[in-house]
Parts: structure tokens; sequence; C-alpha cells
């Protein structure tokens, strides 16, 4: 009978409510790490970099130093998120000697060559986005709750909605379809996360732009978490500065 009850409890549960146990995931107080990314294109040519990544707060604070190919290097990327105005996000180009700010109206660009956008880069506010629980399913083995979500006009999203699996036993995304803004199918995301102590990290993303036939991995090792990773960090004139491991 207490079986039936928790059955018909979680059954029952809405969009919203599943997404905000997965907003409540415990999450690691830091991560460093490196990263592989491997972008290819239609005609299978490919372009691999090389980078080394630092997070806080739930990725709410993010810098990344590209340190490969050899015409990338330098180049770096600062994202700021804020509960209660738009997200800084920045990029230093070596290049041109130049700090460029990303601006709102620009979320929807590429990041350096790859299907993610500067929009997928950033956390999902629980308040900008409707959350629709619509099933359950099983894939590759794995118990998962399937939500459609979609982002309110606030959100100024590139995408009309996405449907999301998430893993129940450890509240992951293992895979996201997202849509444009006619309805169709525009990418198709996976995801593979690595227990690390009592935490769940992401190990590898994979990403699909169907329309385009162009493709995105990007590997991460050396995964280190609550190493201390101090707040001052991130910071813009530290984009310019190559960290030494």
């Amino acid at each position: 009978m207490t079986e039936l009850i928790l059955s018909l409890l979680l059954f029952t549960q809405t969009g919203l409510e599943i997404a905000e146990r997965v907003g409540e995931r415990l999450q690691p107080k830091d991560i460093s790490s490196t990263a592989i990314m491997v972008l290819a294109n239609s005609k299978g040519k490919t372009r691999t970099s090389v980078m080394k990544l630092r997070s806080i707060d739930d990725n709410k604070k993010q810098i990344i130093w590209f340190v490969e190919p050899k015409d990338d290097k330098g180049v770096a990327f600062l994202k700021i998120e804020h509960d209660n105005q738009e997200s800084e996000i920045r990029m230093w180009l070596p290049a041109f000697k130049k700090v460029r700010r990303i601006a709102s109206t620009k979320r929807g660009n590429s990041f350096m060559g790859s299907d993610l956008t500067y929009e997928d880069l950033t956390n999902r506010n629980l308040s900008e986005n409707d959350y629709k629980y619509l099933k359950d399913e099983v894939v590759n083995d794995h118990n998962c709750y399937v939500l459609k979500i979609s982002p309110k006009p606030k959100a100024k999203s590139d995408y009309s909605h996405h449907v999301n699996w998430i893993i129940k036993e450890s509240l992951v995304p293992f895979k996201e379809e997202s849509y444009d803004k006619h309805g169709k199918l525009k990418k198709v995301k996976s995801f593979v996360f690595k227990k690390i102590q009592n935490y769940y990290v992401i190990k590898q993303i994979s990403v699909k732009d169907v329309q385009k036939n162009h493709t995105t991995n990007i590997q991460f090792n050396h995964i280190q978490v609550d190493t201390g990773v101090d707040e001052k960090l991130f910071h813009e004139k530290n984009l310019k500065r190559l960290p030494r491991n």
C-alpha cells in the first residue's frame, strides 16, 4: 500500500515540481576541468579545440580559456548569471586585443563555431519557463521523466520549446530535443554524467544540429570538485591570463 501511495504521488508531480527537484540536486561548490571539443560538418571535416574551465555557484559563474588550436590560443569566455538581471557574457579576443561583450540580442549566436549557442550555455531560470510533465519513458535502461519546457516571452529565447528526458534516480538530464521558433526540430543533445564524491558532474555533451547536419562533442577530463576556486577569478581581467594548470 505504501509503495502504491508513493507511486501515485510521483505520478501526480507537475512538470514544475520535477524541474524544481532537478534544480535542488546537490552541486559542488566549484568545478575545474579540461575539455576537448570536436566539431564535425556535413562532409565529415572536423576541428578540435582544447579548453580549460572553472566554474562556481552551479555554473552561474564560469570562465573558459582556449589553449588549442594555435590560432584560438588565448581566446577566453566569461559568463556571470544574475537572478534579477540579464547575464553578463564576455569574450577576450587576443588577435584584436579586445574584450567583446555579448549582447542579449546575440544569445542565439554560436559559441566558437559549435552547435551550442550562448543561450545553451546559460542555466534556465524556472520563472522564465513553463514546465509540462508529459510521461515516463525508459531510454537505454534509464527510467526517465519526460518534460516539455517552453520559454516564456521574457526569456527572449531562440527556441519555441524543448523536450527533456530526466533520469529519475539521479535527476540529471539524459537527452534533450530543442525546437526552433517554427516548431521544427533544431538540435538533439545527449549528456553523460559521472559521479564524483556525492555529486553528479557532466562528463560529456553531444549536440547535433539536425537542420545543418553539424555536430559538437565535448569530453570533460581531469575533473576536480571543491578545490577552493576563488570567486575573484571571475573577472574580466582574468580572461587575458591563461592558467598554468
